[in-house]
């Protein structure tokens, strides 16, 4: 089953990433506020339901693809 977690920072964290692309695109003349980079991860995992994947992907980010003192995930289950 397709599973895709999309890891960002939690707000009220500094994203340094996010503002130099925020001040890049400003040099281009693009009008943008509030600029904010994430990470998409994308898996197969062989769950019987979506209930299954969605758990399994959890625990995934609870031990490793989240730092939950600066991060939060959205696990979304494709199919």
């Amino acid at each position: 089953m397709k599973v895709r977690v999309l890891v960002s920072l939690k707000s009220g964290i500094l994203d340094p990433q996010g503002k130099a692309v925020e001040q890049g695109l400003h040099g281009f003349d693009f009008q943008v506020d509030h600029v904010r980079i994430g990470r998409l991860i994308e898996m197969d995992l062989p769950a019987a339901s979506a209930e299954d994947a969605k758990a399994q992907a959890q625990a995934m980010c609870d031990k490793l693809l989240v730092n939950p003192v600066m991060e939060k995930a959205v696990i979304e289950v494709l199919g």
